[in-house]
């Protein structure tokens, strides 16, 4: 029964992100109540307590501490468990991984200031969406809460409304003016930048498509313009072609009007068939 309750799958430390590993190992431990052997250690009953009981409670300390062991020794690589190797106690071990890999009480206040900094200069990017910036933001606050410092949710809702970018002004004024930030809930403030994004996305989509819209219209009358020009200018040519033929064939009978006035009737009646073809057509 012992051994089914330990055939989990355990989170591998190789010596990176202990701060991430000893978060899912505390959670693995305490999953199996065996988180206050790591914390406090084992204490064996003293001498006033009789042998019974006394044998009986050395023995499940001894067991606690014996799975508490085990789990840490399965949850390191072969390098890593080198430097454990040689402990008895399971708060032993943890101890060793957590000066060496953690730092001491001075290098741990080093890396939260340094920590502080960066969270303090971090600004958000004009093309970062929310929810990327709102990760980068708590991936330095766990670090934080790591190496012991407390971030309350008003702290982290504080930090991301003076480091937006300036299209969230309106969205960032209507939450200081109408809400209490110190009750706020990060979820909620998320989910109204995140809204506000879609809103801005919605309007910029409806401008490209109204400009769009433009552009083929202006393409389209441009294009009508130049073929009435072309037609008219056909047409025109035309006119002008037919207006030139009219007034050679009134100067040819005005020509022979003249020559009938001479007597010349054989003249006149040779010009009279010639045109006499034309004067048709025209008519």
């Amino acid at each position: 029964m012992a051994s089914s309750s330990l055939s989990i799958t355990t989170p591998i430390f190789n010596g990176e992100n202990y701060d991430y590993w000893s978060v899912r190992m505390k959670t693995c431990l305490e999953s199996h109540d065996l988180w206050d052997v790591i914390e406090e250690g084992i204490t064996m009953p003293g001498e006033d307590i009789d042998k019974t009981s006394s044998s009986e409670v050395r023995k499940k300390l001894k067991q606690q501490n014996a799975k508490a062991l085990y789990l840490l020794q399965q949850s390191v690589s072969d390098s890593i468990m080198a430097r454990i190797i040689r402990a008895t106690t399971a708060k032993e071990a943890w101890d060793i991984l957590k000066e060496e890999f953690q730092g001491n009480v001075k290098v741990r206040t080093i890396k939260l200031q340094s920590l502080r900094r960066e969270l303090e200069n971090l600004k958000m990017k004009d093309s970062e969406a929310a929810k990327d910036y709102f990760s980068r933001i708590m991936e330095i606050i766990n670090q934080m809460r790591s190496y012991g410092e407390n971030v309350s949710d008003e702290r982290i809702i504080q930090k991301v409304l003076i480091s937006l970018t300036e299209k969230y002004d309106p969205v960032v004024a209507a939450i200081e003016e109408s809400k209490d930030l110190s009750k706020m809930p990060v979820a909620e403030l998320m989910g109204s930048l995140e809204a506000h994004e879609q809103r801005l996305s919605r309007r910029h989509e409806s401008s490209l498509e109204s400009a769009f819209q433009s552009k083929l219209n202006v393409r389209g009358n441009k294009s009508r313009n130049g073929g009435t020009f072309k037609t008219n200018h056909k047409e025109g040519s035309s006119s002008n072609k037919e207006s030139k033929r009219r007034t050679a064939i009134i100067e040819e009978s005005h020509s022979a009007k003249t020559a009938k006035g001479s007597g010349t009737w054989k003249k006149i009646a040779e010009i009279e068939e010639i045109i006499k073809p034309t004067i048709q057509k025209i008519k």
